[in-house]
């Protein structure tokens, strides 16, 4: 099975600003919605770097490209969450933006502006970002451009270039179904670890049963983590799932970014040299963490460890 090894954590995905709306009542339309409202830092591949660094992980950085309007602000809450940045500043496009509307009971919708986020380029890579580092991962939504996919290729081939393990969440069923399913499995190909939703996994599999999606999907990608929600996660290798973990007990608040969470977490064990099922385990606790707080990031200036011992 494949293992994530010593090393540094390389992030390179998106950084954005987002606007979280929750509101209480159903959304009223063409008048008004009560709603408190915050601007937050977020991203799927920067949540998922602070997520690590949350869980443990010593030295976790993030290549991703933002608009100047925000540049600042955003380098130093990756900074403060223990994350090393390695922000691309665009001086033509801000930085990208997402209003999450958030219900009653905590699931929200998303409405995205990429803004600088898939301008990231191949002129923005360096093979010395991956000096000393023990595994790459990639924000599926570098994916959705021809840009940033470019630059995502060539990270992913330079980190198999050398040995390291390479992970893939897949980011939005969504921006996947209007991108081709084909198209994106070929942009992903060579990834040793998938980190899909249920719902990005029943898309990329075409089959709606969890345990048969991740297993399915474990015959091209060496493992296969999928999260389902309130279901915990799916655990499948070579075509057949190896583990089913159970979720934490948690009262959703906000469910925007406890993927990202479970990433992080999944990722900052792996590297501590806990097997998937461990890792797993320890990402649906960050999960289930993530759900009680607003947006997508853990709180500052409070840094956990794994608590299980490798291998149990």
């Amino acid at each position: 099975m494949t293992g994530v090894g010593s090393g540094a954590l390389l992030v390179v995905g998106d950084v954005v600003t987002d606007v979280v709306a929750r509101h209480r009542t159903p959304l009223a339309p063409m008048t008004d919605t009560a709603a408190r409202i915050s601007t937050l830092p977020g991203g799927a591949g920067a949540n998922a770097a602070c997520w690590a660094a949350h869980s443990g992980a010593r030295d976790v950085r993030i290549l991703a490209r933002v608009g100047a309007d925000a540049a600042e602000g955003h380098e130093r809450a990756l900074r403060a969450a223990g994350v090393r940045p390695y922000l691309v500043v665009d001086p033509e496009v801000p930085t990208g933006t997402v209003v999450c509307l958030v219900g009653a009971d905590g699931e929200r919708t998303f409405l995205t502006d990429s803004g600088a986020v898939l301008r990231l380029s191949t002129a923005d890579w360096s093979d010395d970002l991956l000096a000393g580092v023990g595994h790459l991962h990639v924000s599926g939504y570098l994916l959705f451009a021809d840009a940033s996919r470019a630059l995502a290729r060539l990270a992913m081939e330079a980190a198999r270039a050398r040995s390291v393990p390479v992970s893939v969440d897949p980011a939005s069923a969504g921006f996947i179904a209007r991108f081709g399913v084909d198209r994106f499995l070929a942009a992903v190909a060579g990834a040793d670890v998938l980190l899909p939703s249920h719902d990005e996994a029943a898309l990329l599999s075409g089959l709606a049963e969890p345990a048969d999606a991740a297993a399915a999907l474990s015959r091209r990608f060496p493992l296969v983590v999928s999260t389902q929600g309130s279901g915990g996660a799916v655990v499948a290798a070579s075509g057949a799932v190896v583990a089913k973990v159970p979720a934490e007990p948690a009262t959703p608040v906000d469910t925007t970014g406890a993927g990202d969470a479970f990433t992080g977490a999944f990722l900052a064990a792996r590297l501590s040299g806990h097997d998937p099922a461990a890792a797993a385990r320890q990402g649906c606790r960050a999960g289930a963490e993530a759900v009680t707080l607003i947006g997508g990031r853990p709180r500052a200036g409070s840094v956990k460890h794994c608590q299980e011992s490798p291998g149990s």
